[in-house]
């Protein structure tokens, strides 16, 4: 690329890009330092400037890696990061990337604050089912913090304030070092056992997250998670979060947001009764006019002036009423006649000999009809054969033979058709319409075919 005697810029940039962006160890670069110059876009995009005594890079973090950070960079603040090295080309100057940063000196104690919610969370010390709801009036108000702390002068200042009727019992317990989280632990069971409590406030005032870890420690958040009364977490400013306001039964972002949470303001609460007195006193009125208008009219009515007047009206309405029952009665039973004769004669319709009697009827209607349709198929059928007979005797031979005419047969009774079927001394049958001759051939003349043919 750089074998040319004159390159451009551009390329001479570009190169050394390439370069720094195929180095392994360019890609996955750890810094320390201080931010400075610090930017945000109105994207989300972080641009800053990380500086030790000596040296100074410039930094990008773009707005998919900020969104993951958990505390706000600000100018001068020490961080570690971790990043790739490259070159903006337009400037030819070489950046870091940045992929993750945090607060230098607090990651170890970052780390352990998650390990430790996730902890908790997954024993279920989070659940907002186990929370327990704050008393709406509070008399006795438990507060856990140091005696001489701003806390404590926030939170007497903010509930006199706000209901003067309440009374404080101080706790007093160390808020930081070794021995704070086993004394506000204690300090938890220690308010338990006091039966005259109604709420507890747990906390301190601000400060850095070692000075608030002992509020992150296992054995806080276990005396707070086993605790009968209600506890309210308000530890440091709105943006710290500690492991006690995860279990704790509510989180107040401040001391003073505490005092706030835990006790009505006396002034809201007076006007709030003397509203429901009212509104008390006017139900109450409401409700003894309406009586005493109630009680008015059952004093005028004429049931309570003319009580007399009234007994003998409901004698006569109960003598209409049992006539109307009589009358009504009356009806039921002829209704109930007139279906019961209706029934009767359904049944006797249907009775088996009433059934079998019209069956009979039927039978012999029909067997009547029978005989007629039979005489007159008879009658038909008779008047045919008459007139078949007439037509068959005028085509009998018998007819024909009665004119005269007569057939001859030969003794084995075939019927002679011509002379030559036969010769002399013959035996013949000759069939005459009414018999038969038994005769003998003596001769034969035959005619001749003129003749015939005439």
């Amino acid at each position: 690329m750089l074998s040319d005697r004159y390159v451009s810029v551009t390329r001479l940039t570009r190169h050394i890009k390439q370069l720094m962006e195929s180095d392994i160890r360019l890609q996955g670069v750890w810094l320390k330092g201080e931010i400075s110059n610090f930017k945000r876009h109105s994207r989300g995009h972080l641009y800053m400037t990380i500086k030790d005594k000596n040296a100074r890079i410039r930094a990008v973090m773009f707005a998919g890696n900020a969104r993951r950070l958990t505390f706000k960079p600000e100018d001068g603040m020490k961080v570690l990061i971790q990043g790739a090295i490259s070159v903006y080309e337009p400037y030819g100057e070489y950046q870091i990337y940045i992929r993750e940063m945090e607060q230098d000196g607090l990651g170890r104690l970052y780390l352990a604050f998650e390990a430790l919610k996730k902890k908790l969370e997954a024993r279920g010390l989070f659940d907002r089912s186990v929370k327990k709801p704050l008393p709406p009036v509070p008399y006795e108000i438990g507060i856990i913090t140091s005696p001489t702390g701003a806390a404590i002068r926030d939170l007497f200042t903010t509930i006199k304030r706000r209901f003067p009727a309440a009374r404080l019992t101080v706790f007093p317990v160390l808020v930081q070092g070794a021995e704070a989280a086993p004394s506000i632990a204690a300090a938890i069971r220690r308010a338990n056992r006091a039966a005259f409590l109604d709420v507890l406030i747990v906390g301190r005032g601000g400060g850095s997250i070692e000075d608030l870890w002992a509020f992150n420690e296992e054995i806080v958040a276990q005396a707070i998670y086993q605790s009968h009364l209600p506890i309210v977490s308000a530890v440091g400013h709105e943006t710290d979060f500690t492991i006690a306001d995860f279990v704790a039964d509510k989180r107040a972002p401040t001391p003073t947001a505490a005092g706030e949470f835990v006790v009505p303001n006396a002034a809201d609460l007076s006007r709030r009764i003397d509203g429901l007195a009212d509104r008390l006193s006017l139900s109450v009125m409401g409700k003894l006019n309406r009586e005493k208008e109630q009680l008015k009219r059952i004093r005028e009515s004429y049931a309570f002036k003319y009580p007399g007047h009234l007994i003998l009206q409901k004698e006569q309405e109960r003598d209409e009423w049992a006539q109307r029952l009589q009358k009504a009665a009356v009806r039921m039973k002829t209704r109930y006649e007139e279906r019961l004769e209706t029934l009767w004669r359904l049944l006797l319709k249907h009775h088996p000999e009433e059934m079998l009697n019209r069956s009979h009827n039927r039978l012999e209607e029909r067997g009547e009809r029978l005989i007629r349709a039979i005489r007159v198929f008879t009658e038909q059928k008779k008047g045919s054969s008459e007139r078949l007979i007439l037509q068959l005797n005028a085509l009998s031979p018998l007819k024909i033979m009665a004119r005269g005419y007569n057939l001859a047969y030969d003794r084995d009774g075939h019927l002679i058709h011509s002379v030559r079927s036969v010769t002399p001394g013959d035996s013949l049958d000759i069939k005459m319409h009414d018999g038969t001759i038994d005769c003998q051939v003596w001769g034969i003349e035959e005619a001749n075919v003129h003749e015939r043919s005439e």
